[in-house]
Formats: C-alpha cells, sequence, structure tokens
C-alpha cells in the first residue's frame, strides 16, 4: 500500500472534507457477497474492488495498472486477481506477479495496487481510505451474542448526503409525520425533553416517550402506560446504533452504518439484533424496516440545500433538535467544512 495522497477521479467532496473523512471506517459490502469473485464498491468517489483469497479479504483501487480497466471485471484464480482484459494477475497484497504475456519478465515495482485495511464484523466488509489507525469500528456487541438473534437486511440506496441520513435517523420528532404507515401517530406528536452527553467516539441521547416501536396493528401488545426507552449511539461521522427497549425487557438493536458513496449519493447498512420473537419468520421484519426507510427516503432525498448545513445560524431549530445540534456540533469539531458537508 502506498503513502501518496491521491484524490478520487471526479472528487465531488472539498480535499479538506475527504482528507478527514477518509480517516474513518465505513462498510462497503456485505461478507456473503464477496465469495470467490471480485466484487466492486464505491467509497467517497474511491472505485474499490474486494475480493476473497485464503489469506482473507482484500480491497484496492478498482483499476489495473496497466491499461485502466477494472479489475471488478476480472477473476479469482489459484488465489490471485486475474486482470480481465490481459490477464495480469495480482496478489492479495496488490503486487503484480505475472505478466502472461511474457512470463519471464521482471516485473516493474510500481505494478502493486493501491490497498485498504480491511475488517468484517458484523455481517459486513469495513475499509478505511486512510489507514483508520485513531478510530475504532462502532460497537454492536450483540452482533455476537447468542441472545440475540442477527438480521441483515438488504442495503438502501439514496440520492442524499450521508449527513442528512444520519440526522434523519437520529430525529425523534419527525415519528408522528413521516412514519404514520409504520409506528408513528401524528396525534401523539410531543417530544418530551430528553438528555444528549458526549461519549469518546461521538455522542449519546437518550429518548424516553409513548411512542411505540410496534408495527401499526400490533401496538396493542404494549402496555397502555408503557414508556419507550430510545437510546442513540453516535459514531462520527456516519455511523449510530440504535437501542429501543421493549416490554419484558426485549431489546431491538439496529446499526445504522451510512456509507457516502459521494457527496450526493449514501448507500445505508442496516445489520438489527433483536433478544425476542427469535422463532418468528423474519419477512415481517425486513417488510417493516424496508417500509420505514422508504418513508425517510422521500423526505431525506427532498431536503435542500442537499448538504448537511453545519453552520448552526443556517437554519432554525427547536428544543426537539438536541440530538442533531449535537451531532453537527460533532462534525465542526471534527474539522469538517463550517457551512456545508456532504
Amino acid at each position: 500500500m502506498t503513502d501518496q495522497l491521491t484524490y478520487p477521479r471526479g472528487c465531488t467532496f472539498a480535499e479538506s472534507d475527504w482528507d478527514i473523512l477518509s480517516q474513518f471506517w465505513y462498510p462497503i459490502a456485505f461478507s456473503h457477497h464477496v465469495k470467490d469473485q471480485p466484487i466492486s464498491a464505491t467509497l467517497l468517489d474511491q472505485r474499490l474492488v474486494i475480493w476473497r483469497t485464503t489469506a482473507g479479504l482484500s480491497v484496492a483501487n478498482d483499476i489495473c495498472l496497466h491499461r485502466g480497466v477494472p479489475l471488478s471485471m476480472g477473476q479469482v484464480q489459484s488465489d490471485q486477481l486475474v486482470c480481465k482484459y490481459h490477464g495480469f494477475h495480482y496478489s492479495s497484497e496488490g503486487r503484480c506477479v505475472l505478466i502472461p504475456s511474457q512470463p519471464g519478465a521482471s516485473i516493474p515495482p510500481k505494478l502493486c495496487l493501491k490497498t485498504y485495511p480491511v475488517k468484517e464484523a458484523y455481517g459486513l466488509i469495513w475499509t478505511s481510505l486512510a489507514g483508520g489507525e485513531s478510530h475504532p469500528l462502532p460497537d454492536f456487541f450483540e452482533w455476537e451474542d447468542a441472545d440475540y438473534q442477527q438480521i441483515l437486511p438488504n442495503a438502501v440506496d439514496l440520492n442524499a448526503a450521508a449527513g442528512r441520513q444520519m440526522e434523519g435517523f437520529l430525529d425523534v420528532a419527525h415519528f408522528a409525520w413521516v412514519h404514520t404507515e409504520t409506528f408513528g401517530d401524528s396525534n401523539n406528536p410531543i417530544v418530551p425533553r430528553y438528555d444528549v452527553t458526549p461519549t469518546a467516539n461521538g455522542v449519546r441521547a437518550e429518548y424516553l416517550s409513548t411512542v411505540s416501536n410496534f408495527p401499526k396493528g400490533l401496538q396493542d401488545l404494549a402496555p397502555a402506560d408503557f414508556q419507550w426507552l430510545r437510546v442513540f449511539d453516535v459514531y462520527f461521522p456516519f455511523t449510530a446504533r440504535l437501542t429501543v427497549h421493549f416490554p419484558d425487557d426485549g431489546r431491538l438493536c439496529i446499526l445504522n452504518a451510512a456509507s457516502p458513496i459521494s457527496a450526493r449519493k449514501t448507500r445505508v447498512f442496516c445489520p438489527i439484533c433483536r433478544n425476542f420473537d427469535r422463532q418468528m419468520p423474519l419477512e415481517p421484519v425486513y417488510e417493516f424496516n424496508y417500509q420505514v426507510f422508504a418513508e425517510d427516503k422521500e423526505v431525506v432525498e427532498a431536503q435542500y440545500p442537499e448538504d448537511l448545513p453545519l453552520e448552526l445560524l443556517a437554519e432554525v431549530h427547536i428544543r426537539a433538535d438536541r440530538t442533531s445540534i449535537a451531532y453537527r456540533k460533532g462534525l465542526s469539531a471534527l474539522g469538517l467544512g463550517t457551512v456545508y458537508t456532504a
């Protein structure tokens, strides 16, 4: 892996923002999608190829250094990534190890792909374009807990900035207006006071209200006087976990990991864990999750300015926006652009 800093072709981010965002970890694919052949992904405008060998997973720029063909068009043979155009073979470390048309030729050292660190966690493949040494993955320990059921819905693609999507996930005042077909109630719009506190990697918000998390048609399952506790743990810049406290010590844990494809395109990965209804069919869970995201998608894709305003005076705030305000302040503290950032 080379250390030379280069920005992706056609980068849609300000270079100063890209420098900061590239230091963090983001999911780029599902683990089960990377089997015996390479696949492509895009993160922060950088086109990537992901492939698996006996040495593990590898992530590199998706370009053969010979004639610029995407290596994701190729195949994996004998633990080597093989370019579709001229058959150049690359090792799991990204080094070219064979030029089939000149099998005895010396291979130039510059025939080495730009590679990136990679981790597998929560059913996802994560990478960091700038190394990620200073930042941990978000905590989602329930994924390895035998008391919890692990659920992995499909990713959701948005024509929207990652910051806008994240803020929408953290917002509690929109339940009564956006999610009226899934779990919200326009007759219950009041947002009680709640606390937001800083954490080592972001902020935490604890929100207690009477807004049920059961789907419409099942909301009578909760006691009439039940108070729903929702705990949001934000991991800057674009990941948050939500823990919903259900009746009878039930816990629903949702990891919202917004992966910025570009400044205005986002892919959201959403692993889910729960310690109740573990023997029930999963189809209703998937359907409910997709419907909730579809409700959010309609609103988030329509917002403008498209980027998230970090200058607090750019938009009006109310008391219910405490998490949003803390989130914007946190992104500003990272050094991201003070007016807008994607």
